[in-house]
């Protein structure tokens, strides 16, 4: 099979889109996993509230992987059936895939950072837990929305 310049475009920034946030993702889950291991050694009962905030950095990696699925959806490899892109779509389809790419891995380890100082919170007053969720949380918020560019901007794409 011989693949036109577009489709290797588009395949790579769907490609892009799934690995970097995951990588991100994977980075800041374990920083999070470093801190909350240190807490649970010393107080087994608060597995729970440090297993949440571990969570929080790994929905980049899930928001890739959605980018990267409606990219591949797009392009028809699903169905078996690439359409034939001109490099002109293909690097549409290519940038509009860098909203989450970029931002999704960024996100990812700026919010692993701030689960992990959560820890701290769980660690001396866990009855305010949700407070190092919201902290978290927030980071979380520019990659929801570079999700919601790079869907929209897909969306957008004639092909």
């Amino acid at each position: 099979m011989s693949l036109t310049l577009g489709q290797v475009l588009a395949l790579f920034g769907a490609a892009l889109a799934v690995g970097l946030p995951g990588i991100g993702s994977a980075r800041g889950v374990g920083i999070v996993g470093e801190s909350a291991a240190g807490l649970v050694t010393e107080d087994p009962g608060k597995f729970g509230q440090a297993l949440i905030l571990q969570a929080l950095p790994g929905t980049q990696g899930i928001y890739g992987f959605l980018a990267g699925f409606l990219t591949i959806q797009k392009i028809g490899l699903l169905a078996g059936n690439l359409v034939d892109l001109t490099p002109a779509q293909g690097w549409l389809i290519f940038v509009a895939c860098m909203p989450i790419t970029i931002v999704g891995f960024i996100s990812a380890l700026y919010q692993g950072r701030v689960a992990a100082a959560s820890i701290g919170i769980v660690s001396k007053r866990p009855e305010e837990v949700a407070k190092g969720i919201t902290f978290a949380a927030m980071v979380e918020t520019y990659a929801v929305l570079a999700l919601l560019a790079t869907i929209l901007m897909l969306f957008g794409i004639n092909i």
